[in-house]
Formats: structure tokens, sequence, C-alpha cells
């Protein structure tokens, strides 16, 4: 039972540190980011600020909307019969985003000091660079999610807003990237008159990471959710 509840901490801090390295190197190609990161990413390069810091605060935005979303009673929490003891449950996950988003935040801000942009370095080494970021970023969201403890608050949001309005996640995580990338796009073109932050490695972003996480589940996810005492290894999923 130790060894189980270690390595789900384990799992769960390397996939947040795998998430943030891919996040970070998808802001280095000059392709455009990730659509939740495009947000703070843009402001960041706009204004000149500190982009883990412009995160952190675009996280607390989210963490706040969540903890208002989960005091609005949903259908989920009423068929459960349950709705006290899951909304105390939602509301302290979302308290524990708020040390998350800070440590995660720094994780970025160090990966963006080792890591310089490569916007002048010749295109296909730069396509190689986001292939690599959409990778790192697919296995570390699944990883982490896997493990089913604080939610990264980009996830938190899509999570709280598909439950309160009774969607599919995979509609409302669609929807709510479109939101960002036209927040991101709004912004730049009002102020610098191009698009900063949006490009082709948002578009590849927005349809390979789901990609990649399918195909870690399939590879390895189950070996390592047994490792992490969350599944029997004589069941299939």
């Amino acid at each position: 039972m130790k060894h189980t509840k270690l390595f789900r901490g384990l799992f769960y801090g390397l996939g947040l540190l795998i998430l943030a390295l891919g996040l970070t190197l998808n802001t280095k190609t000059g392709l455009g980011t990730s659509a939740i990161i495009s947000v703070p990413y843009s402001i960041s390069v706009i204004w000149n600020l500190n982009f883990g810091n412009v995160t952190l605060v675009v996280y607390l935005i989210f963490i706040t909307a969540q903890l208002l979303l989960h005091c609005i009673p949903y259908r989920k929490q009423v068929q459960t019969g349950k709705p006290a003891a899951n909304r105390r449950r939602l509301l302290l996950f979302d308290l524990l985003q708020f040390p998350l988003s800070l440590l995660f935040t720094r994780f970025l801000n160090f990966f963006s000091s080792i890591f310089p942009g490569c916007e002048a370095a010749p295109i296909p080494l730069r396509l190689l660079i986001l292939a690599l970021a959409i990778t790192l970023t697919g296995i570390g969201a699944a990883m982490s999610l896997d493990m089913r403890l604080v939610p990264n608050p980009g996830d938190g949001i899509v999570q709280a807003i598909a439950d309160t309005a009774g969607k599919n996640i995979g509609f409302t995580k669609n929807c709510f990237d479109l939101a960002n990338i036209t927040v991101t796009a709004a912004i730049s073109l009002l102020l610098t008159q191009r698009l900063v932050g949006v490009g082709i490695g948002t578009v590849a972003a927005v349809l390979g990471v789901g990609r990649i996480i399918a195909l870690y589940h399939r590879i390895c996810g189950r070996q390592i959710r047994i490792l992490a005492g969350m599944e029997a290894p004589g069941l299939s999923r």
C-alpha cells in the first residue's frame, strides 16, 4: 500500500513536470502555443511580462471560476445522492489548485529560462521541436490526470464547466480551446496588428495532444495505473 501511494505521487509529480516542459517547448518554436497557454503567453510577450507569473494570474482566474461553478448543484451531484459530500470534495480540490498553480508556473519559468527560443531556426527543426512539445504535453497530461489527484487548473475548469452544463468533456474542451484562441487573437490583433501565440503550432496542439493521450493509454497507461494502485492487475479497462 505504501509503495503504491509513493508511485502515485511520483507519477503525478513527474506528469506535471513533463507537462510544464511540453508547454514551454511549444512556446519556443514561434509557431503558436497550446490553446489555454496562448492567452498568458500573448500577454507576456506584448507587455514584456514574466510568462510564468502571467500564467499564474490566469490560473487563479480559472480556479475562482471553478469555486463559483462548484457552488451550483448540478445533475451529476443530485444523481449520486450525496451532493453535499461531493461539493466539499470538489471545493477542497479547487483550493489545492492554488499552491499547485504556484509550483507549476515556477516550472514554466524554470524551463523558459534554460531553453532558448528557436524562432530563427530552420522550419524542419522547429517542426521537430513542436512535435516533441506536443508529445510531452500529451504524456504529462495523461500521466497526471490518471492519478486522479488535484487537476491542473486548465483541466479543472473544463471539467467544472462540463459538469455544470451537463455537456461532454470533449465537446467542452474544444469550445474552451476555441474561446482561448479567440481571446488571444483579439488581444494580439488589437494591440499589435498581428497574431501572437496563435499559429500552426496551436492547431497541431489542439489536434495532436488528444491523440498522444490515447496512444499513451494504449501503450503504458494501464501498467502505470497498476503500479500506482489505481487499477487491479487482473482487470482490463
